[in-house]
């Protein structure tokens, strides 16, 4: 079963920082899309509120994720989300419908903020644009989202 995941900020190829970089050049490509949802400026990275009736939505890329569950691994890693301790990841990995550019709709894993969205600045653009400089880390990311 072929899954894809949808990125909408530092798990861009244009974005990636050196400590996810290599994990992130073994996804493949399929095209720009759009989620429901709020994107917030979190300092470091930003964060997602998906909701199917926002009239906001979040800008971002769909990939095919390898078949290996090494990557999958990497990337939960990388964006502090513990299936086995939800409450104190710092992302959820969800399954969320997606909608591509030319309309096709797809269900990828998108990783949302797990936090509080109280003093985060909303994205009006719906898309990341800020390189993000200092590797983030769970107690940073707790007052902020991705």
């Amino acid at each position: 079963m072929t899954h894809h995941l949808f990125v909408y900020g530092t798990l861009s190829p244009r974005h990636a920082p050196p400590e996810i970089a290599a994990t992130v050049r073994r996804l493949r490509p399929v095209g720009q899309a759009s989620v429901r949802g709020r994107l917030y400026d979190l300092g470091e990275y930003p964060g997602a509120v998906l909701s199917e009736k926002s009239r906001s939505v979040i800008r971002g890329e769909v990939f095919e994720l390898p078949s290996d569950q090494g990557t999958l691994t990497s990337l939960d890693n990388y964006e502090g989300f513990e299936p086995n301790n939800r409450s104190s990841s710092l992302f959820l990995r969800r399954t969320w419908p997606v909608t591509m550019d030319d309309g096709k709709r797809l269900r990828c894993w998108v990783y949302v903020y797990n936090g509080t969205m109280k003093d985060a600045q909303p994205v009006r653009t719906g898309r990341y644009s800020r390189r993000r400089i200092s590797r983030r880390s769970k107690s940073a990311g707790s007052a902020a989202t991705k």
